[in-house]
């Protein structure tokens, strides 16, 4: 029984010492046309909600991010709607069209029998550190 528990347990930490539980290339700043902008959805590495990657849409592209992993969307530079779909609630984020790069954090609450995601709006700043962290979900 030990053996088991020392086994999970040396499973749990190298899946919190890699970061990264999607599997893909560290970040990489997309760089897009004056008439597109760039939307990038992450969601750090949490324990809470780790088996649930709810759709998320930013204008017509759909990507499901992973813990620890983050979805660049790029989308005509005009008012642009974000949406994450869980089984209980929907979370909606309207993006204006200035600046031309920006970040939402995504992030799975605790709901009465399934999690309920959240797409945050992040100061760029914060954004930036975070966002380190986290690898590039493929669609």
């Amino acid at each position: 029984m030990n053996r088991a528990f020392a086994v999970v347990l040396l499973s749990a930490a190298l899946l919190a010492a890699a970061g990264c539980a999607v599997q893909g290339s560290r970040f990489v700043r997309v760089y897009t046309p004056p008439d597109e902008a760039v939307i990038y959805v992450y969601r750090p590495y949490s324990y809470a909600g780790s088996l649930l990657d709810p759709p998320v849409t930013c204008g017509r592209e759909t990507a499901r991010i992973g813990p620890g992993g983050y979805y660049a969307f790029v989308v005509p530079a005009r008012h642009v709607v974000c949406t994450v779909q869980g089984a209980e609630a929907t979370d909606e984020v309207e993006i204006d069209p200035q600046p031309r790069v920006h970040y939402l954090k995504e992030e799975i609450g605790w709901g009465l029998l399934r999690g309920h995601p959240h797409l945050n709006p992040m100061d760029a700043d914060k954004a930036n550190v975070e966002i380190q962290t986290c690898c590039v979900q493929q669609p």
